[in-house]
C-alpha cells in the first residue's frame, strides 16, 4: 500500500521499539503484530435494540470488516449512542433527541483521536446520528464514510399508502373523531413495521441519508439501499475497501465536503423537498467544516429556482423503497446535473459526474416518482424560508408537503405555552377550522432541545384539519409532518423573539409566495408587548440539558453548542 499522510496517524503510536506498551496493549484484545503494521480503520458503530433504523448493523459492520481486510487495514469498531426519534416523540425524551447530535458528534471525534485511526467509517441511519457523524468527519478531517443502515419495507395499506409507524398516530385522531373503529386502529400495531430499518417515509433521517450521498460522503446508493435487501450487506463490503482506498489516497472529509457540495446537498433536498430539519443539520455541518457559507441564506436563494423532481411520502403515497428503485438520490443528480456542481469530489474517489456515468440502474423508472427537469412537479424547490415580524432571523416550512391552497393562510391565533399543551386541546376538539395553532417556548434554549411538534401535526391531519388550519413553532416538525406548518421560528420565545408575545385571537398572515410570516397587529403594539416579556427561569439548571439551555445557539445557527460563549 502506498502510505498517506493519514497512515501515518496510527503509525505514530503503533511502530518504533519505544511504543511497545501499545503494541501490548492491541494484543490483549487479539490482534497480531501483522493487524498492527496494516492502516487501523474505525467503524463508529451507532448499534442497539432501541433504534430498528440500527438494529441490523452488527451485520452491516461485519461486512465492512471484511471489505476492510480485503483492502489491507485492520478494521475496530466502537460503539456510538443513538437515539430513536420515534421513541422521544410526545414525552420528555425528546428534549435529549436534538442535544444528542453534539454528542454524536464528539464522541466519534473523541475516539479518533485517542486512538489515531487512519479514517472511519460512520454507521448510522437515524435522524441526529446521521448529521452528527457527518459533524464529526468534518471536524476531524481523516478519511470518512458513511454508511447507513437503510430504510424498512411499507407496511399495510392504510389511508391510500403503504403505512409506517406514523400512520398510527393519524390513526389515534381518527379513533377520536369516531372515522375508524378500535378494531381497525388496532391492526395497524402488528402491520405497520414489517421489517427493521429507518422509517420508510422521507423523514429526517432519509432525507439526511440521501443528502450524505450528495455531499458526497456516501457510496451512490449506500443511504436508501433497503435493510432488509442483500444489496445492502454487498455495498457495505464495499464500503469497507472503499475506506481503505481513501486512506492510501490521502482523501479527507474536507475534500469532499466543500461550499459546492453543500450547495448541491441544499439543491437536492430542495428537489425532493426533503425535511425541514435538513437546514440546522447542513448548517452544522458546514460550521464544522469551517466553510464560509450561510446555508439559511443559500436555501432562501436556491428554492426559488431549484425544480421539485421527486415526490416522496409524506409528499405522496410512495415511500423511499420506491424513491430507490426509482432511481434514487443518483438519478436526481443525474437529471439536475446542468444545475449542480459535478465536478465535486465523492468517496468513490471519483467525481459526481464519473459517478452519474458508471452508475447502472437496477429498476425501470418511474416518472409518479422521478420527474424530469422539463417536467417537474413544481418550478420551485419544496423547502421555504420565511420571514417576517414574527420571525425576524427565519421560520422554515415544507410547501412541498402540503396542498397549494394553503401557501397563503390568514388565521386566528390560538397560543400553547407547550407541545403538551397543544396535543390536549387538539384531541379535545378545542381547534376549528381557521386557527393557526401557536406552540411556543420549544426552541433550542426553551424547550430545551427544540422538540419536534409531531404528534400535534398529526393529531390535526387525523382529525381532518390539516387542511383548514395551520400550526407555527420556534421548535420543529418530523420531516414525516404534512399540512400547513412553519417552524424553526428564530428568535425563540425563550430568547424575547416575537413569538412569545403573540396572544389569542391575534390575526396571523403565512404567505409562501411571498415568503413571509406575519403577525397583523401594529408596530407599536409588538414593540409595547416585547417591553413587557419577562424572561422565563431555564427548565434544566442540572445535567447535560442544563449545559444545553446555557450554550445553544438559535435554530438559524443550527442549533449548535456555542463553547466560545462559556
Amino acid at each position: 500500500m502506498r502510505r498517506s499522510k493519514t497512515v501515518e496517524r496510527s503509525k505514530k503510536i503503533l511502530c518504533g521499539l519505544q511504543n511497545q506498551y501499545y503494541r501490548a496493549t492491541w494484543k490483549s484484545m487479539g490482534f497480531s503484530t501483522d493487524d498492527l503494521k496494516r492502516p487501523m480503520i474505525g467503524i463508529a458503530n451507532a448499534w442497539s435494540e432501541c433504534v430498528p433504523g440500527h438494529f441490523n448493523l452488527r451485520q452491516v459492520a461485519q461486512r465492512v470488516k471484511d471489505g476492510i481486510y480485503r483492502a489491507g487495514a485492520t478494521p475496530v469498531e466502537f460503539g456510538v449512542i443513538g437515539g430513536c426519534d420515534g421513541m422521544g416523540q410526545g414525552h420528555d425524551g425528546m428534549h435529549y433527541i436534538l442535544p444528542s447530535r453534539e454528542l454524536i458528534a464528539n464522541s466519534v471525534e473523541s475516539m479518533a483521536q485517542i486512538n489515531l485511526f487512519d479514517g472511519i467509517v460512520l454507521l448510522g441511519s437515524c435522524d441526529k446520528i446521521v448529521p452528527g457523524m457527518l459533524m464529526a468527519a468534518a471536524r476531524l478531517n481523516i478519511p470518512c464514510i458513511l454508511l447507513p443502515g437503510g430504510p424498512m419495507e411499507g407496511g399495510i395499506v392504510f389511508d391510500g399508502r403503504k403505512s409506517d409507524q406514523t400512520s398510527s398516530t393519524e390513526a389515534y385522531g381518527m379513533l377520536t373523531a369516531n372515522k375508524i373503529t378500535e378494531k381497525e386502529y388496532v391492526s395497524l400495531e402488528n402491520l405497520a413495521c414489517p421489517t427493521c430499518g429507518s422509517c420508510s417515509y422521507l423523514g429526517t433521517a432519509n432525507t439526511m441519508c440521501s443528502l450524505s450521498e450528495a455531499l458526497g460522503m456516501t457510496l451512490p446508493d449506500g443511504g436508501i439501499i433497503p435493510a432488509a435487501s442483500a444489496a445492502r450487506l454487498a455495498i457495505a463490503e464495499k464500503t469497507g475497501i472503499k475506506i481503505v482506498d481513501l486512506v492510501e489516497r490521502g482523501i479527507t472529509a474536507r475534500n469532499i465536503i466543500t461550499e459546492e457540495s453543500v450547495r448541491n446537498a441544499i439543491k437536492i433536498c430542495l428537489s425532493m423537498s426533503g425535511s425541514t430539519n435538513a437546514v440546522m443539520h447542513l448548517t452544522a455541518i458546514a460550521h464544522e467544516a469551517e466553510l464560509d457559507i450561510n446555508v439559511l441564506d443559500e436555501f432562501d436563494k436556491l428554492s426559488k429556482t431549484t425544480p421539485q423532481l421527486a415526490k416522496i411520502n409524506p409528499a405522496s403515497e410512495y415511500n423511499m423503497i420506491d424513491f430507490y428503485q426509482a432511481g434514487g438520490v443518483i438519478k436526481l443528480m443525474e437529471e439536475m446535473r446542468t444545475i449542480i456542481d459535478t465536478n465535486q469530489m465523492t468517496v468513490t474517489c471519483h467525481t459526481v459526474s464519473e459517478n452519474i456515468k458508471e452508475h447502472i440502474y437496477q429498476y425501470p423508472e418511474n416518472p409518479n416518482i422521478i420527474k424530469t427537469m422539463q417536467e417537474p412537479f413544481g418550478y420551485e424547490g419544496g423547502v421555504a424560508v420565511l420571514r417576517g415580524n414574527i420571525a425576524p432571523d427565519t421560520g422554515i416550512t415544507k410547501p412541498g408537503a402540503f396542498d397549494k391552497s394553503l401557501h397563503h393562510f390568514i388565521g386566528e391565533a390560538i397560543c400553547f405555552n407547550s407541545e403538551e399543551e397543544a396535543e390536549e386541546a387538539i384531541l379535545e376538539g378545542k381547534i376549528h377550522p381557521g386557527h393557526v395553532v401557536v406552540i411556543r417556548y420549544e426552541g433550542p434554549k426553551g424547550g430545551p432541545g427544540m422538540r419536534e411538534m409531531y404528534k400535534a401535526m398529526k393529531y390535526l391531519y387525523g382529525r381532518g384539519l390539516s387542511k383548514s388550519t395551520a400550526l407555527i413553532t420556534d421548535g420543529r416538525f418530523s420531516g414525516t409532518n404534512n399540512g400547513c406548518f412553519v417552524g424553526h421560528i428564530s428568535p425563540e420565545a425563550a430568547e424575547g423573539g416575537p413569538i412569545a408575545i403573540i396572544k389569542d385571537g391575534d390575526k396571523i398572515e403565512i404567505d409562501v409566495e411571498k415568503r413571509s410570516l406575519d403577525l397583523m397587529v401594529g408596530e407599536e403594539e409588538i414593540i409595547s408587548r416585547l417591553k413587557e416579556w419577562k424572561r422565563p427561569e431555564p427548565k434544566f439548571k442540572r445535567g447535560y440539558l442544563g449545559l444545553y439551555c446555557k450554550i445553544a445557539a438559535s435554530g438559524s445557527e443550527g442549533a449548535i453548542m456555542k463553547y466560545d460563549d462559556l
